[in-house]
């Protein structure tokens, strides 16, 4: 399954951008209003859950100076990445995509296809406001 935000132009340059998403504690600023749950685990992985849903520890798999960084799933039960792709448009604009990437069963996909429509939205309207 793959769910894609629409390309967001944030204020700021892609070294700052890149700096505040490689720093997981920065992820509670991005959270949604319904967040139950944030707990930072070490440097690298951060547990959350949002009402309603179950708890997902989350940690940095892979990052690419300025340009990207790559968060997945902890546990191989829900096996997903979200990626946030940086693109400098100049010295103080920059662009982000979240993109998200999982496989999951017809069921499985059909139930979660939304929520996590919605949270990554949400998360890529949060980035805006860094």
């Amino acid at each position: 399954m793959h769910i894609e935000t629409p390309k967001k132009t944030i204020q700021k340059s892609s070294q700052e951008v890149y700096d505040f998403l490689i720093d997981i504690k920065n992820f509670e600023q991005l959270m949604p209003e319904n967040i139950s749950k944030f707990e930072l685990i070490n440097e690298e992985r951060f547990l959350f859950a949002l009402k309603g849903m179950p708890e997902i520890v989350l940690q940095r798999k892979e990052t690419v100076p300025t340009s990207k960084v790559v968060l997945g799933a902890a546990s191989e039960k829900l096996p997903f990445t979200l990626t946030a792709n940086i693109i400098e448009l100049g010295a103080k604009e920059t662009e982000v995509v979240l993109s998200f990437e999982g496989e999951f069963n017809a069921m499985m996909a059909m139930m979660i296809k939304n929520p996590i429509t919605n949270f990554i939205g949400t998360l890529s309207d949060n980035l805006q406001k860094i």
